[in-house]
């Protein structure tokens, strides 16, 4: 596992005498206060913005911003009003990961309210899919908020216009004027939080640990909702201008000061395009052109700045910041081309790749990587579910990929194809297959909290290919149990449905194949498997235990996985996040010296553009510096850690040469394997509720927390989260926590 820094806090904490945790439950309880006065406060002025006390005292200040003469103005103004708060919350989040590390879900808190909020379904059906407590209040709060301001915005603009005495005409097209720049205003607050799940190393979903897998459905939902405003807010205009029969002219055109039109189009044009090719139907059957249109996210960010000008975009622009960071972070990282140890097909046509990581890497058995193979496409990046734990090693990661299309089909006949030759030639067996796949990595992502150590009570409910993160959950609660390390699960049931008996040798990408005595005494495992597709076993199959995969092909491409990652090295993350802040403000603080102010730029657009390229800049240049510390300071660890390498491989042949002279003396002769704890049923589907009900019987009823994880389709995720639910409304019973992990693009 990775050489975590100490924390300071708790360092400083345990050389004190008489109570070592009061100084870092205290400094805990301050940074968790500080986060949620800073973000209940920006949230209320924004919900409140529409309204006339925070709007006069909005313009006091933006006023005071302007009259003094403050270098940044009125867009350094706006920007600390809006912006401002949300890199103060990622800043404090900086110091709270560093400071506390390890701070992950207790026991003590699986029964806490905010806890169950999370993990409560409210919804299983619907357009909105599982939706928990916790979401459930986010989509209302989103809901009212849009009402809210639309009413309020609307109820003014009547009110206002109703005073001026002007032509019927003429008011309806002010109306609808006044009306579509309410819409646009709405959908740009609403962009804020467009932008924050879908950086996928952000420290604001690390510190409230929501994995970049959820944050997805969070950003398509926004998604739907601000351009559904900003399509409204064209559509008035387009209406309004039509009404003056002006139409061609009002959207050509691209005004100095004020608004530009032009740029306005450009962008909504883009909007529409990624916003129809990424609705489901035709996501599911045109994914490449989801994914390539979806690229035009650029187009659509530069040219909104362009359209609205630079104090205006400051209302979103520390969400578009924090995306700034994670992609040009994510850009350096996936310019490595990763080692792969081994890749493999399985007997049911899985492919197993096992990619090199170096130890100071971290991720858990929940978390999950994006594979690029720039063989099959330079821009297509596919996220798949890690299937090793941290336990299995710490300089290798595995993932499990089924096919079902045509990127992981070509990936699939690459392999076969080597495996084939390997096969047919006698010679030089060992040969490696340099340059046959080019592989590249972005992650691991996913929990920073490993759920699945918390309970002692857990159920793993898996279709097909979900089994993969399962495989590395069942290895890392075996291996901490054999290593005598913190451990909660004592009863683990496994539910897993497949469609033939040859997807079973999955099960056996496990690690921990054979299970001693001591861990059969601590750990309950149940693993019932259900083949739907097939009534009776296959005779010439019999029971599945060998697992019959073909010799795996080792492609040396120069390096192990980057860690160059915001989920890495929390000190080198924290202080490329201040490089860069620092310097796109110094950035736009010598631009508007030596440049808006000497030479008299006023054009709204050309300030807009400056903003974004400052923003840029101080990412690139001081961030770009931090980044190459770091990837020094990551390449000097991976050297250094060289010697450990080989040192481990000897003690461990020691150790076995010494076990096998001693005929196994002392040590737990194996007693069972996951093969033997496996119990298959053929012709029929697991019912979930005759299944909860009799494990919440077994580990204790009412006492009982009961986490329950699910990876697989849509459907299997509703059938277990109404499970769920349906076991906690009732009363005196077990509590069941429902998790899904399932990455839905």
């Amino acid at each position: 596992m990775t050489q975590e820094r100490e924390p300071l806090l708790q360092n400083a904490a345990a050389g004190a005498k008489g109570s070592p945790a009061v100084l870092p439950s205290l400094a805990r309880s301050v940074l968790k206060f500080l986060m949620w006065a800073v973000f209940l406060t920006w949230a209320a002025g924004i919900f409140f913005y529409p309204t006339a006390p925070v709007q006069a005292a909005f313009r006091r200040w933006a006023a005071i911003a302007s009259t003094e003469g403050l270098i940044t103005g009125l867009t350094g103004s706006v920007f600390l009003f809006f912006s401002g708060p949300i890199l103060i919350i990622a800043a404090l989040a900086y110091v709270y990961i560093f400071a506390f590390p390890g701070d992950h879900v207790g026991k003590k808190k699986l029964r806490s309210l905010s806890f169950r909020l999370w993990t409560y379904p409210v919804l299983v059906d619907g357009p909105f899919g599982v939706v928990s407590a916790a979401e459930f209040i986010g989509i209302v709060m989103f809901i009212v908020y849009v009402v809210f301001s639309m009413t309020y915005y609307v109820v003014d603009s009547v009110s206002l216009i109703s005073q001026a005495h002007l032509p019927p005409t003429t008011r309806s097209e002010l109306l609808l004027a006044l009306i579509g720049l309410r819409f646009g205003s709405v959908g740009l607050f609403c962009m804020i939080f467009l932008f924050l799940p879908v950086s996928r190393g952000s420290v604001l979903l690390r510190i409230i640990d929501i994995p970049f897998e959820h944050a997805t459905r969070y950003h398509v939902w926004l998604g739907h909702l601000t351009m559904a405003l900003f399509t409204l807010h064209g559509l008035c205009y387009v209406i309004s201008y039509s009404l003056l029969g002006r139409l061609i002219e009002e959207l050509t055109q691209w005004k100095q000061v004020g608004i530009a039109n032009l740029p306005g189009v450009i962008s909504l044009v883009a909007g529409l395009l990624m916003w129809v090719t990424s609705l489901h139907p035709v996501r599911k059957r045109f994914f490449e052109l989801f994914f390539y249109t979806h690229q035009l996210y650029v187009v659509f960010v530069v040219f909104l700045v362009l359209h609205v000008g630079d104090f205006v975009f400051s209302i979103s622009a520390g969400a578009v910041f924090l995306f700034m960071l994670d992609r040009f972070l994510r850009f350096w990282q996936s310019r490595a081309k990763v080692d792969i140890v081994s890749a493999a097909c399985r007997p049911c046509g899985t492919v197993e790749l096992v990619f090199s990581k170096p130890a100071s890497l971290r991720y858990n058995a929940l978390s999950f990587i994006f594979v690029q193979v720039r063989e099959l496409s330079f821009l297509q990046w596919h996220p798949f579910s890690v299937s090793s734990s941290p336990m299995d090693g710490r300089y290798h990661m595995s993932i499990l990929i089924k096919v079902l299309g045509t990127w992981t089909d070509t990936l699939k006949r690459i392999i076969t194809d080597v495996q084939e030759q390997k096969t047919r030639s006698d010679s030089d067996s060992d040969q490696s297959q340099t340059g046959r796949i080019t592989a590249s990595i972005e992650g691991p992502y996913g929990h920073e909290s490993p759920y699945h150590l918390m309970y002692e009570n857990l159920i793993l409910v898996a279709g097909g290919i979900g089994i993969s993160p399962f495989v590395a959950i069942l290895s890392d609660i075996i291996h901490r149990i054999e290593q005598g390390m913190p451990c909660a699960p004592k009863n683990v049931l496994v539910l897993w449905s497949v469609k033939k008996t040859s997807e079973l040798s999955l099960l056996l990408a496990v690690d921990a194949q054979s299970i001693s005595s001591s861990v059969c005494d601590k750990l309950h495992l149940d693993i019932q498997a259900f083949v739907t597709q097939e009534s009776d076993p296959p005779l010439e199959d019999g029971i599945v235990g060998d697992d019959q995969k073909a010799p795996g092909m080792f492609v040396k491409n120069g390096a192990a996985m980057s860690g160059l990652v915001g989920t890495g090295d929390n000190f080198w993350a924290a202080m490329y996040f201040a490089a860069s802040t620092l310097g796109s403000v110094l950035a736009f603080v010598l631009v508007q010296l030596y440049y808006v102010k000497r030479f008299n730029v006023y054009a709204w657009w050309h300030l807009g553009l400056l903003l974004l390229l400052c923003m840029a800049a101080g990412i690139a240049l001081p961030g770009g510096l931090v980044v190459l510390l770091w990837h020094l300071s990551e390449k000097r660890r991976m050297q250094d850690n060289r010697w450990d390498v080989d040192a481990r491989a000897r003690a461990d042949a020691d150790a076995e040469q010494t076990t096998t002279a001693a005929g196994g003396a002392g040590a737990d002769a194996p007693a069972a394997s996951l093969a033997a704890l496996r119990t298959t049923r053929y012709g029929c589907r697991p019912k979930f509720q005759a299944e909860f009900a009799a494990f919440a019987e077994r580990v204790g009823g009412a006492a009982a927390d009961v986490g329950v994880l699910v990876c697989g389709p849509s459907g299997l995720q509703t059938s277990v989260a109404r499970e769920c639910r349906s076991q906690n409304l009732r009363r005196g019973g077990a509590v069941f926590h429902f998790n899904s992990h399932s990455f839905d693009l």
